[in-house]
């Protein structure tokens, strides 16, 4: 059981009950509701990470699904469906999902990519080489994004968890776009 309560837009203050009514009926947009002032500048840059970034949207959602299966099950369930309309196979869903993540069915960026992510959810540290790897295939800007992206999901996933978040089903595909 949550340990906050979910703010639904027939509860919340009248700054935030508009945002809430266009949002899919998430538990994690009803628990970040109940700090009005943040609600939307978190919806804004949680729509720049899922629609303005450099880096291939297929790699996006692998960066998201890395992070979910090793920090918060909830983000996995939510982007699974979403990387597949980016471009994700079943079969690397299923390598990604077992913990495969030098898998025949990624690429060198995509390898790069889920090992630093890795790090980044474990301990923070990348290792010198696993930097270099990724970088060999992207530029500053794109590496800065991943590891924003990682960043972001990996602090989503250590709130859901510390606040014992329910689980949700997975919302539309199209369903979450950038908010307000």
């Amino acid at each position: 059981m949550a340990r906050v309560q979910y703010v639904t837009a027939s509860d919340a203050p009248p700054e935030t009950a508009p945002v809430l009514a266009k949002l899919p009926d998430l538990h994690v947009f009803a628990m970040v509701a109940n700090a009005p002032t943040l609600l939307r500048p978190w919806l804004r840059l949680g729509g720049a990470l899922l629609n303005d970034l450099a880096i291939d949207p297929l790699l996006r959602e692998l960066v998201i699904m890395q992070v979910g299966r090793l920090a918060a099950r909830y983000e996995w369930d939510q982007h699974v469906e979403i990387a597949r309309a980016a471009g994700a196979t079943d079969e690397q869903i299923a390598a990604l999902d077992r913990g495969d993540d030098d898998a025949d069915c990624f690429d060198d960026v995509q390898r790069a990519t889920l090992a630093v992510v890795a790090d980044v959810v474990r301990d923070g540290e990348v290792p010198d080489e696993r930097h270099a790897a990724l970088a060999a295939h992207l530029d500053d800007r794109q590496v800065v994004e991943v590891m924003v992206l990682a960043g972001h999901y990996l602090g989503l996933a250590r709130m859901m968890t510390a606040l014992r978040i329910d689980p949700d089903d997975a919302a539309a595909v199209g369903a979450i776009r950038a908010s307000t």
